[in-house]
């Protein structure tokens, strides 16, 4: 496994996206507890992407316009439907009282699952970046990408962890404060709304 391979997966899962934003708001809404079941969640959701480029599908998403379209505009409605539950106190961004309701687990990680699936242009990237890191005539291509996809997994969750430990450490200087939760918000909406436009105007 190269050098190479590492420090571009580095860079591309600790760049900001979705997975990340809903990772912060786990932490910073309900502690680290949560914020490293959002990161699980979100590593999922690499899962469905990876067996795409493995099986090929992804060469299929890549040359069929009407299917990349259909996943992409899904994955918009998706980040809006994340915003509009955000801005509502309803999202991923709500700071729960010690004897309200808090999200089961598996709701969670529904919600984390669903933000990476709905995002085609992870399946493109899968497809695009791991046969880079297969040399050519190799003869178990198969297992190294898959070796090199749990190499990818690995780094996501332990990099969404640290985002969503670090949120989660300065969240009581935060829930204290119900306008900064309010103006957090509202930040986290926004990002999600202009996450949904970035993607929307994503072509292949």
């Amino acid at each position: 496994m190269s050098i190479e391979f590492l420090l571009t997966t580095l860079v591309i899962v600790a760049t900001p996206g979705t997975g990340v934003l809903f990772t912060l708001a786990a932490g910073l809404a309900r502690g680290t507890r949560a914020s490293v079941i959002a990161a699980f969640g979100c590593t999922l959701g690499i899962v469905p992407h990876m067996i795409a480029a493995v099986t090929g599908v992804a060469a299929v998403m890549n040359t069929s316009a009407v299917a990349f379209q259909t996943l992409k505009y899904l994955g918009v409605a998706y980040l809006l439907y994340m915003a509009w539950n955000t801005l509502r106190d309803k999202g991923a961004l709500t700071v729960p009282e010690e004897t309200g309701e808090r999200p089961s687990v598996g709701r969670v990680i529904l919600t984390a699952v669903l933000a990476n699936v709905l995002n085609p242009k992870l399946t493109i990237f899968f497809f695009a970046f791991l046969p880079q890191f297969v040399p050519a005539g190799e003869p178990n291509a198969v297992a190294r990408m898959l070796v090199l996809s749990g190499v990818f997994m690995l780094a996501t969750f332990a990099v969404f962890a640290v985002y969503g430990a670090a949120a989660a450490a300065v969240r009581n200087h935060i829930i204290s404060r119900p306008a900064v939760v309010l103006w957090m918000r509202r930040v986290f909406g926004a990002s999600f709304v202009a996450l949904a436009g970035r993607l929307a105007v994503q072509n292949q």
